[in-house]
């Protein structure tokens, strides 16, 4: 399971200022959201994350998904932005779910790299991270959406958009491979993945922006797990390739200055 995103802060310096002079925002809030106990699970569990973002005011992003992971944009002219993102990974043991039982635990950590998005037009955004994990794992982890937005009326927003993620051998080791030491105390069949496409799917949202400091929105989130990770004895044998996703959220808008 990942956390949601703690930080968002597109910036450009102006001229005699320092980066961080000017307006800035500090959203704070909540999703609630039924997902599977890990990834591949047939189990689900409702939970709750924080929602932290802070970004400054009168920046240029247009849309955001709450499949954006953290990120500092260090190139933003509007119809493309560029930069640094990341991601906090939370750990992953048979405490999850007794379907782990005998896997190596997944530690708590993180990923680091690079993003970059466009708008062909505008009412479209595509974005691709990629990002190398740290501690959790020792992979390489890319994930590309397109996301169609339209605002039916001036305060509410709905979009949607197909989603794919592609994984590196180390990364699927970490979550779908079964080492043969691992057997007799699992009882899953042994099985050593490649890397490749990790899961296909769609995503699809509803936001209301209530007033300006009150945002809420309803969300669901479809994939279809492929490749080594759906041929994993670990999905195959006490799994499910199709993983379903549905919340709610709320966040609330503090606005304040730097010098």
């Amino acid at each position: 399971m990942t956390a949601a995103a703690l930080l968002s802060a597109p910036v450009s310096a102006s001229a005699g200022d320092y980066f961080w002079s000017g307006d800035w925002y500090l959203k704070v809030g909540a999703a609630g959201f039924s997902a599977p106990r890990y990834e591949g699970s047939k189990k689900y569990l409702f939970q709750v994350t924080p929602l932290i973002s802070l970004g400054k005011a009168g920046s240029t992003v247009r849309f955001s998904s709450r499949n954006d992971n953290p990120s500092f944009a260090l190139i933003d002219n509007g119809a493309f932005r560029a930069g640094a993102t990341g991601k906090l990974i939370m750990p992953r043991d048979e405490g999850d779910s007794d379907d782990l039982k005998g896997l190596t635990p997944v530690k708590f950590g993180g990923e680091l790299g690079a993003f970059a998005e466009v708008y062909p037009t505008d009412f479209l955004r595509l974005r691709g991270e990629v990002r190398h994990g740290i501690r959790s794992h020792h992979g390489v982890v890319a994930d590309i959406a397109a996301d169609a937005f339209v605002d039916v009326v001036p305060n509410v927003r709905v979009s949607a958009g197909p989603r794919m993620t592609i994984a590196s051998k180390d990364y699927m080791k970490t979550y779908y491979g079964v080492k043969p030491s691992e057997v007799a105390a699992s009882g899953l069949a042994a099985y050593d993945p490649g890397g490749g496409i990790q899961s296909v799917g769609a995503g699809a949202a509803i936001t209301w922006q209530v007033n300006e400091k009150i945002e809420t929105s309803a969300f669901a989130e479809y994939k279809r797990l492929v490749g080594p990770a759906a041929d994993s004895s670990l999905v195959k044998q006490r799994g499910d390739r199709d993983q379903f996703l549905i919340g709610v959220a709320a966040t609330y808008k503090f606005d304040f200055t730097l010098r």
